[in-house]
C-alpha cells in the first residue's frame, strides 16, 4: 500500500514565514498549491507544508529522524538557524529542536557519531 504523508505547519504570516522555511530546507518550495501555502517534499511521498492560519499558528510539533543529523545541524547553523534545544537520550539518540517565529517546533532526531567512532 502506498503512503503519501503531508505534515502541516500553520503560520501567522505566510510571506514572513516563507524565507525562514526556505533557509531551513535550503531550497524553494517543491510546489505552491495556494497563495498562502508552500510545500516541500522532504522524502519520497513525504511532504511538509506551511499554511497561513493565524488562529492555529505556533502549535505544530514536527519530528523527522535523519541519518545525517550532524551535517544537517551544521548546515542549518551556517544558514543562520540555531537550535532552541538539544536532548540526548540514554539510547544514544539525539533530538535537536528548532522554532520558527510563531513558536512551531521543527525537530530533527538521529544518532550523533563520536569523533573517531
Amino acid at each position: 500500500m502506498a503512503l503519501d504523508l503531508f505534515v502541516g505547519i500553520p503560520v501567522t504570516d505566510y510571506a514572513a514565514a516563507l524565507p525562514w522555511y526556505e533557509r531551513f530546507f535550503d531550497r524553494s518550495p517543491s510546489f505552491l498549491p495556494a497563495d498562502t501555502e508552500a510545500v516541500w517534499e522532504v522524502a519520497d511521498h513525504r511532504y511538509i507544508y506551511i499554511v497561513q492560519q493565524p488562529e492555529r499558528a505556533g502549535n505544530a510539533l514536527v519530528l523527522s529522524f535523519v541519518d545525517d543529523l550532524e551535517d544537517r545541524v551544521t548546515n542549518l547553523a551556517r544558514r543562520g538557524i540555531q537550535p532552541a534545544k538539544r536532548e540526548t537520550y540514554d539510547s544514544g539518540a539525539t533530538k535537536v529542536t528548532y522554532h520558527d517565529d510563531d513558536g512551531n517546533e521543527i525537530s530533527l532526531g538521529g544518532v550523533l557519531t563520536q569523533p573517531g567512532g
